[in-house]
């Protein structure tokens, strides 16, 4: 185990993907994404996802020279991530959102042909601290089933908000399954077991064996409810941008096939267009902390955040051993 300062570990990453059949500016841009990932403790969108994105890069599952590119119709932006990462594909609209809704009060980034894009709520926190109220939509692999039946049509379809409450800035970032399909992965790399009641087997059996749960689907959140959700995101985030449907996507987690070309839908809206204000939002931020014990979404994360910044994040040596992972 190695401790290093935050930009280490992003140095560290980025060299590990470029070792790894991936440009400088995109591996930089994928190890800016993980390491803030893992520092806010969101530990299924981070460290562990290295070795499967480094994989399939060097596959050319996912293009790691790939060059995002945007087409704007109005207030909608047409982003297509090019088979490459998610996450120059979403800087890339995280750049022209912020002046597009100011101009017409809301504004759509419709992302095609991407990849696994991590934690949600960072971009929309991103959103929020340009004083927008954002909202975030993704699909994946399949991972949920359709409510009685086995196999898996969804997938674990997160979704996220943001908004400036005053001084204060709200963020909500969750999965459709019980837990985040991360959690499972990151179980299953470790070799430990799952809860029973976060997954079920191919056969629709509970599992507490993640290698196991991989290999079935996901519980949804709220039971029928959770899979309603499911199915509105993938019309949000597949349906309208044109991308590979979840049952259509390959995995994440592998290089078999081809590239997985998921979409995410981004929603930023200006509320001084829409009737609200700062001073408004506020309001509600404050009487939520009357409350004895109350904890705004996205606080815990914060407070890992300020922890990771000061004390710096430990490197697994199985990373530190990829090719990359031992610069000076």
């Amino acid at each position: 185990m190695t401790t290093l300062s935050l930009p280490d570990a992003r140095a560290r990453l980025t060299a590990i993907f470029e070792a790894h059949n991936t440009s400088a500016d995109n591996a930089a841009s994928v190890a800016a994404a993980l390491v803030a990932a893992e520092a806010d403790g969101l530990k299924g969108h981070g460290f562990s996802r290295v070795p499967t994105y480094a994989a399939q890069s060097a596959a050319g599952k996912v293009d790691g020279f790939a060059t995002p590119s945007a087409t704007a119709r109005g207030a909608v932006l047409a982003v297509d991530a090019a088979h490459g990462f998610a996450y120059p594909a979403i800087a890339l609209a995280l750049e022209a959102l912020p002046d597009l809704a100011r101009q017409n009060g809301v504004a759509i980034a419709a992302l095609s042909r991407s990849h696994h894009c991590g934690a949600l709520g960072h971009p929309v926190e991103a959103l929020a601290d340009e004083g927008l109220v954002a909202l975030m939509f993704a699909n994946t692999p399949v991972a949920i089933a359709p409510w009685g039946g086995k196999r898996g049509l969804f997938g674990t379809n997160p979704i996220a908000f943001a908004a400036p409450l005053g001084d204060e800035t709200v963020v909500v970032d969750l999965s459709l399954s019980k837990v985040a399909r991360g959690n499972v992965v990151k179980a299953a790399q470790d070799g430990t077991p799952i809860p029973e009641g976060w997954a079920l087997d191919a056969d629709g059996n509970p599992t507490t064996d993640a290698k196991a749960a991989l290999s079935g689907t996901m519980v949804p959140m709220g039971d029928a409810k959770g899979v309603a959700l499911a199915l509105m995101v993938e019309v949000l985030a597949a349906g309208v941008t044109g991308a590979h449907f979840s049952f259509e996507a390959s995995s994440f987690l592998n290089t078999k096939g081809g590239p997985p070309a998921v979409g995410q839908l981004i929603i930023a809206i200006d509320p001084a267009a829409t009737g609200g204000s700062g001073a408004h939002l506020g309001r509600l931020a404050a009487a939520y902390a009357d409350e004895p014990g109350a904890r705004l979404p996205g606080a815990r994360r914060k407070a890992a955040r300020l922890a990771a910044a000061r004390d710096g994040l430990t490197l697994p040596k199985t990373l530190i051993a990829m090719p990359g992972g031992g610069i000076p």
